[in-house]
């Protein structure tokens, strides 16, 4: 097994062109050479926890060069975050450099960081540096990922040299990377998902790297044929976006082979596959790199698949930490002992692979119990061993009694062909419990009678599972990894400019829900004693339960 140092070095002559970011292409020892020269510079400055808020240009990857070489540890900025929040990561993760340009300079006026920063459009007193004789201990912290923060703060995951080398060499297999290969890179690099599943195995097998500043949707395709890009990393609701534009009649004569990522859905990856001619292969992976499910030819069709390497993962209760009864399913494929099923994903034994996370006991705490590794997301498992994804822990929903997943409805919803995006989440019943209120980003106009239509023509959508609110929105909202954010959502509930419709039976027929309607919801929860239930501190409503 390679660090990543040791990665780094063995590329240090090879001419092969590497990187290429617009018109502007660097080989393989031409990047070795930039990362070199930036690791004197730090050498010289004294630093060793560098922060990087840059978009997906060159500098970024010629820092993380530097760092594998010289020991250093670079940390991720995301540049979305603002203010008092971009201020804590900053120095949660004790930076003493701050990296970023020009155009990301302006975050940080006013921002109370204490650190000096570097704008790499400015001049860096690079020079001409030698590579070290030997490379830092495989233990050696090289990254901090912060998690994506779609249901909670960001966490600082810890990514050494040598595990980020060993996933170099796994992932290189899983991406199916050669020598001939022309990756695209627009998942953000602070990201774990572009670092570890991109570029990492790209420097470990030699082949090329396409950077783009960042995701863009109408872009994809013009670069994809642009480059000749065989292999492209996802996360989130980016198949989603690239399905939502224009198809290009060059499309399905594409060079593109395979895109590899997670939390597609299976309509998704399906017309993302015959638009571009090319693979898609969903699994579940995560940046603390415990486990890896993935899917395999005799997966059904909405589950992640089974663990990697035959590695012990179970589905155990939150409450008692026994382990969850497989799931049971009626003839229409609804899952009918959700209460028993769905727990949350562990890796048995997993501690030990994790690195932790920086700075964050609590976290740690939250995740490492005993030998084991809490993962934080649900699943359920079938009596074949193969799991299927049913959300975050705060994705939990309890309707009339019953427990369920929105990961679960939101499958069923994305079936209705105007849906680009979905996202299912609980808000407050004014009894007790939750209700189901779903989220809908369209291609067309929002239909009432043909949405109830569907749903009614759905099998396995569960009783309890029907939403109660629909809030049509235009583009939902979305962490800087492209996945769905879930608070803002739940914080807003049906208190938003958007067109929210409801539904007040038991049937699916859904109506506007007028400024009168949403008082009358919202009186519900004074007459019911729950003030303190709605969104916001607000008051709730008292419309008939299912």
């Amino acid at each position: 097994m390679s660090t990543f140092a040791e990665i780094v070095l063995a590329r240090a002559r090879d001419s092969k062109t590497g990187l290429r970011f617009g018109d502007r292409s660097w080989s393989w020892a031409q990047v070795v050479a930039e990362g070199a020269s930036r690791a004197g510079l730090l050498r010289r400055l004294g630093a060793r926890h560098v922060g990087v808020l840059l978009e997906n240009v060159p500098d970024y990857v010629f820092w993380i060069v530097a760092a594998a070489l010289e020991g250093a540890v670079v940390v991720g900025i995301n540049p979305t975050r603002r203010g008092a929040g971009l201020a804590r990561d900053i120095r949660h993760t004790d930076c003493d450099l701050l990296v970023t340009e020009e155009r990301l300079a302006g975050l940080l006026d006013g921002v109370d960081h204490g650190v000096p920063v570097l704008d790499v459009d400015g001049d860096l007193d690079l020079r001409d540096e030698e590579l070290p004789s030997r490379v830092p201990d495989a233990d050696r912290t090289l990254l901090l990922l912060f998690s994506s923060g779609s249901t909670g703060a960001p966490k600082a995951v810890i990514c050494s040299n040598g595990r980020l080398g060993a996933l170099a060499e796994s992932l290189a297999a899983r991406t199916e990377l050669t020598r001939d290969s022309v990756s695209y890179l627009c998942m953000p690099l602070f990201h774990g998902n572009s670092a570890m599943m991109n570029l990492a195995p790209a420097m470990h097998v030699g082949s090329t790297v396409v950077l783009a500043r960042k995701f863009s949707a109408s872009g994809f395709a013009r670069d994809v044929h642009r480059y000749g890009v065989t292999f492209v990393n996802y996360v989130g609701r980016m198949l989603s976006y690239v399905l939502a534009q224009p198809e290009r009649a060059e499309d399905r004569d594409s060079a593109l082979r395979l895109a590899v990522g997670t939390e597609a859905s299976p309509v998704e990856a399906e017309r993302f596959a015959e638009r571009f001619g090319c693979r898609v292969s969903e699994g579940y992976g995560m940046s603390e790199g415990v486990l890896r499910i993935n899917r395999t030819p005799a997966a059904p069709p909405d589950s992640l698949g089974l663990p990697v390497g035959g590695a012990d993962v179970r589905v155990l209760r939150q409450d008692t930490g026994t382990e969850c009864a497989p799931a049971e399913f009626d003839e229409s494929g609804v899952l009918v002992n959700a209460e028993e099923a769905v727990g949350q994903i562990v890796a048995i034994g997993g501690a030990a692979a994790f690195e932790g996370y920086y700075n964050n006991p609590e976290a740690q705490a939250e995740r490492v119990r005993g030998d084991d590794f809490w993962t934080g997301d649900l699943a359920y498992r079938d009596a074949d061993g193969f799991f299927y994804f049913a959300g975050r822990t705060a994705d939990w929903l309890r309707v009339d009694g019953e427990n369920f997943a929105a990961a679960s409805v939101e499958r069923i919803l994305q079936r209705w062909d105007p849906v680009e995006a979905v996202a299912v989440y609980p808000v407050p019943d004014p009894i007790t419990g939750d209700q189901v209120m779903a989220a809908l980003q369209l291609r067309s106009d929002f239909d009432p009678d043909a949405f109830a239509a569907f749903l009614a023509e759905q099998p396995d959508l569960g009783t309890k599972w029907l939403p109660r609110f629909v809030r049509i929105t235009p583009e939902l909202p979305t962490t800087a990894s492209n996945k769905t954010a879930r608070i803002p959502l739940r914080q807003t509930a049906w208190r938003t400019d958007d067109p929210v419709y409801f539904r007040q039976g038991p049937a699916p027929s859904y109506h506007p829900l007028t400024p009168e309607r949403r008082d009358a919801w919202e009186r519900g929860f004074v007459t019911a004693g729950r003030t303190g239930a709605a969104p916001r501190g607000e008051t709730g409503d008292s419309f008939s339960h299912n």
